[in-house]
């Protein structure tokens, strides 16, 4: 749970990665060279991970064993120009808000009534070294929150229908217009010198109260902030639920869930010695923008997975044969890993009623037959032969109904565009996309026993079974 409640957003998240991997003798590969037995990293916007750790008796043309994740989330984003509130008085409800952007397809009337704090990246104006520096910041404080209208304020037929309007009914409130609500007099002469000094039309029109959080959280300059990415997070932690213990609640769990197994599952493998006997190359890659559609130059769409199986096949092929290279695309593989939707004991209807998930019952393959999720029938049994092979619970399947449109995921991008075999699966949970979500602790177990599984059975269980 330290993960994800040290994660509200993708670059806490690849920050948070990049600590653990380093812990484990990972290091950030900036050139071509590498040896067997090495661990390596590298990011992408600061938003995107590769690791990935040679065996060895790795040899050119064997392949690459992958666990692919995302490390965004549906959320508020606050706008380029965050000032909303341009009365100062805070106009007729005497309330400061700042603009926000709904990022992905989140529920959104769950942001209701929570208390929010504000995460991400800013850039910094450093003069005297002559650079523009990037800071993460996480301020985990309820200094946001979106009220409810009262229900003596909505007619019936409001109540009943409770319509989001998510440009007019998501904007948060900072503050109050009243000065003397600021919990000091510095408060107010830092806001007057932030609007003495902006020339900056950026600068202009942010709301001056959040560039003053800011620069206080960060400890610089106000005019020295140059631009930020910045969204809104509950700043509850996760938790244990249920009379046994047996739920974990908490936000994100769609997909810091998988980003901290797969990392985990890595991380494992390369300390318990699993690469004096590999012949492979084991990778996690956790891709930002999933939420969206996956087509940045960060996302499962980009070139990043491909490029690198290529750059790391070609820089430990000597020899230079360019027929490895397709050898080792035909030996590689990919779990493409989300979460999956357990069945909801409220609403059992919505699911197929054959395959059905069920919380704590263990991880899950998710097929559709129109190819929104990348699993085949040869790939689906590589997955079910080697939780086999590793006396773990059997997985479970999912399909949607017939009447029911069908999600997708990073399986099929990553797929289509290299080559590779992938699976599409992951963890059954329940209110995904809610700011709380809902999974099994044992299934944190059958994830992470899967993935140590995977990277170290996956050859001898793909040599068995005709391609």
């Amino acid at each position: 749970m330290d993960f994800i409640n040290s994660s509200p957003d993708p670059f806490h998240c690849v920050h948070t990665s990049t600590q653990a991997l380093e812990a484990a003798g990972f290091t950030e590969w900036t050139q071509d060279d590498l040896v067997p037995g090495g661990k390596y990293y590298f990011t992408r916007n600061k938003s995107t991970l590769v690791a990935f750790a040679i065996g060895k008796n790795f040899a050119p043309g064997n392949g690459f064993k992958i666990i692919g994740s995302h490390t965004d989330s549906p959320n508020l984003k606050v706008k380029p120009y965050s000032k909303r509130t341009t009365d100062k008085n805070g106009g007729v409800s005497g309330a400061i808000q700042i603009g926000v952007e709904c990022y992905g397809g989140g529920l959104w009337h769950t942001w209701f009534d929570r208390d929010l704090g504000i995460s991400g990246r800013v850039f910094i104006n450093d003069e005297e070294e002559g650079k523009i520096r990037q800071e993460l910041v996480k301020i985990n404080q309820a200094i946001l929150r979106i009220p409810n209208l009262a229900i003596h304020l909505q007619t019936a037929k409001e109540r009943e229908a409770f319509t989001v309007n998510k440009e007019d009914h998501l904007s948060p409130i900072l503050a109050t217009a009243v000065k003397e609500s600021l919990t000091t007099g510095d408060s107010d002469s830092d806001t007057k010198e932030n609007s003495n000094n902006n020339d900056d039309e950026w600068l202009k029109n942010q709301e001056p109260l959040l560039v003053q959080m800011l620069s206080s959280e960060l400890k610089v300059n106000s005019k020295d902030i140059v631009d930020f990415e910045l969204n809104l997070f509950d700043v509850q932690e996760a938790s244990l639920g249920g009379v046994r213990s047996e739920f974990v609640h908490s936000s994100r769990l769609d997909n810091l869930a998988s980003c901290f197994l797969s990392l985990r599952g890595l991380i494992d493998h390369v300390t318990n010695d699993g690469l004096e006997n590999d012949n492979d190359i084991s990778m996690i890659a956790m891709f930002d923008h999933e939420e969206v559609g996956s087509n940045s130059a960060t996302g499962a769409g980009s070139p990043i997975v491909g490029e690198a199986v290529k750059r790391i096949s070609h820089a430990l092929n000597t020899g230079g044969c360019p027929m490895l290279y397709d050898s080792t695309i035909q030996k590689s593989f990919v779990l493409s890993v989300d979460q999956a939707h357990a069945v909801h004991p409220n609403y059992a209807s919505k699911h197929e009623k054959s395959h059905g998930p069920k919380m704590n019952g263990g991880m899950v393959i998710k097929r559709n037959s129109n190819q929104r999720y990348a699993t085949n029938g040869l790939t689906g049994l590589i997955v079910r032969e080697i939780a086999k092979k590793a006396g773990l619970p059997p997985v479970q399947e999912f399909v949607v109904r017939n009447d029911c449109a069908c999600g997708s995921t990073i399986g099929p991008i990553i797929s289509s565009a290299t080559g590779i075999r992938a699976i599409d699966m992951g963890c059954p949970q329940l209110s995904m996309h809610s700011i709380r979500e809902t999974m099994g602790t044992k299934d944190f177990q059958n994830g992470l026993s899967l993935f140590r599984a995977y990277f170290k059975h996956f050859s001898s269980i793909d040599e068995r079974i005709e391609g």
